[in-house]
This record gives C-alpha cells, structure tokens and sequence, in this order.
C-alpha cells in the first residue's frame, strides 16, 4: 500500500485538544470534525489539506486523553498518514479502529512543511520526492493494512466475518 501527498509539519507534543477541540466532541461525524481540525494550533490547518496529505511532528504525537475524536478528525479534513518521532500508546489503538495508518521515523526533522512525500507502508520506505532523499521505518504489518484498506476495525471485522459465513 503506498500514500502520496504533501506535508504538513507539526511539532511536538500534539495533544487530543490541539487535534479536535473539546467544544466539537458533540459529533462523531468524521467530515465534521475534520473541519476543525487543529484549528486550535493552526487555524487554517483543515482548509490548507488537500485529500491524501499526511502530518509529519514530532514526540508524543496524539497525547492527552483516549477518545476516539481526534484521529476521526484526521482523517476527516483529507489526511492519509501520520509520520511522528513517537506516539502516545491510547493514540495507536485508536488510529487503526478508524483505518489511520502511522509511522514511527526518527527522520521527521528531515522533512519539510509542503514537501511532497511518497509512503510504502509493506516496506516502510519514506520517499521525500521535493528532497529527494529516501528514509526507512519500519514496515506497517499487513493484517493492519488491510484495516486500514477497510476503513477500520469494524469494517475489516464485517468482511471478515461475511468471508466466514460464505465458506
């Protein structure tokens, strides 16, 4: 599986509020959220996402508490990826329920606000096409893949299940 799109930089530290204020959690509608994402931090971030963009940051990305709002709200505004130094732990479980594939890299200062950048999540390459400058992390496990194929856990859990009852 490989992700296409250009960067957006963030910095360490990025918590569940500077992802989707708190004020919003009144919704679980991805789109909805997703137009306020970050806005807290960046207030133009959603509007300056194209479709297939990725987030680059820095430490302890998704840190602050466990709901399920601000990787929703991710994916929402058009992001296909996110690239951080680390993560928090609550912030892993609730990506892949919502079909949000990360990469942990060491080589985040290395990529720029507005490069593009190309993601093969089987090798776990990182190609910074504007830099042209290659990176590896590690390679994102099929099984997640195909939930994020699916669109999330329960989508991948509904074909799975419509697979067994037709065997």
């Amino acid at each position: 599986m490989v992700i296409k799109g250009k960067v957006h930089k963030l910095g360490d530290d990025i918590n569940t509020d500077d992802i989707i204020a708190a004020k919003y959690l009144v919704s679980t509608d991805a789109k909805e959220l997703g137009k306020h994402c970050m806005e807290t931090i960046k207030p133009d971030f959603a509007q300056a996402v194209s479709p297939g963009d990725i987030i680059v940051a820095g430490n302890n990305f998704g840190c602050g508490s466990s709901r399920e709002h601000a990787p929703l709200a991710i994916k929402g505004c058009g992001i296909s990826a996110v690239i951080a130094r680390s993560f928090a732990a609550i912030f892993f479980r609730n990506a892949i329920n919502i079909g949000l594939p990360f990469l942990e890299s060491a080589d985040v200062d290395n990529i720029n606000d507005g490069d593009m950048i190309e993601i093969d999540l089987t090798t776990g390459a990182i190609n910074n096409i504007t830099q042209n400058k290659q990176f590896k992390t590690q390679a994102f496990p099929e099984f997640l893949q195909q939930i994020v194929e699916c669109g999330g856990l329960i989508n991948y859990i509904k074909k799975r299940c419509l697979c067994t009852k037709l065997r």
